[in-house]
């Protein structure tokens, strides 16, 4: 590789070079596509949407918090344990969670069926949690329930 080709700017995260701008959170380039992102598609089509807000450098710059995202407390505490593996080690960071902690994966109170909290699909109350399926149908019960 040439002086030329290494002093390019490029994403980071998926390697373009065309619309870049620099994350606030780590000073990394990144493409500055979040406007290709259509409200409520939950794509994940945005190398800057992704890194804002499904990683731990992310989530640690928009709360507020000082010092390094990965030594943390306050991360740490405020998110579930699963999900804060998911948002230290996933494809949209720069740089991945080193000490990764162990979880237990979440079940349907109802059916037993194993959550996988990152791609969602589940509904929790208090410890508990509802695969999709469990959910629905716990909804259209208590729907019922309360229109007599």
């Amino acid at each position: 590789m040439n002086k030329l080709e290494s002093d390019k700017k490029k994403c980071g995260l998926c390697g373009k070079t065309r619309k870049l701008i620099k994350t606030k959170c780590c000073n990394q380039w990144i493409c500055n596509d979040y406007d290709n992102y259509v409200p409520f598609s939950y794509a994940r089509n945005s190398c800057f949407r992704n890194h804002d807000l499904f990683t731990l450098c992310g989530y640690h710059h928009n709360e507020g918090h000082s010092g390094d995202w990965s030594k943390c407390n306050k991360c740490r505490e405020s998110i579930e344990t699963e999900m804060y593996v998911y948002y230290g080690t996933n494809e949209y960071n720069f740089k991945k969670l080193e000490e990764v902690p162990s979880f237990k994966p979440k079940q349907c109170a109802t059916c037993n069926k194993m959550i996988i909290m990152s791609e969602g699909g589940f509904s929790q109350k208090g410890d508990e949690y509802w695969c999709y399926d469990c959910s629905n149908k716990q909804m259209r019960k208590e729907f019922r329930r309360t229109r007599g």
